[in-house]
């Protein structure tokens, strides 16, 4: 069986770990500040705790790790359409914002979000 018939060919999710407990801030970044839709867990997963969120097609589950630890370099990357009245958004519920200008054709800025972890938010400039 040739390796193209069994490659991935869709993201499907990305886990986030998350401390124990801590949903109700997860709610407060991920789905107030952010802005993003909260789905149901199925029913075998829920009382493992965390959180999970639509984003596109994509789904983003921030998951409880008993030894938690943030991820500082690993991240998600959130494409919106304006970065700067989200970063202003940000700033007001007390997240810091980090801007960064090294990716060409991008607003692009840095977030961590309640538990340390590092969160990419990014605005593709249009073409011109």
């Amino acid at each position: 069986m040739p390796c193209e018939s069994i490659a991935a060919v869709l993201l499907d999710h990305v886990q986030v770990a998350m401390p124990a407990g801590r949903e109700d801030a997860a709610r407060s970044f991920y789905g107030t500040a952010l802005g993003l839709r909260e789905i149901p867990k199925p029913a075998p997963l829920a009382a493992r705790g965390g959180v999970w969120y639509a984003v596109g097609d994509l789904q983003l589950h921030l998951g409880v790790a008993e030894d938690f630890f943030p991820a500082k370099k690993a991240h998600p990357a959130f494409r919106v359409r304006d970065a700067a009245s989200l970063a202003a958004r940000l700033r007001e519920a007390g997240f810091a914002v980090r801007r960064d200008s090294a990716l060409p054709g991008c607003s692009r800025f840095f977030t961590d979000d309640p538990f340390g972890n590092r969160i990419e938010i990014l605005q593709h400039s249009p073409a011109g």
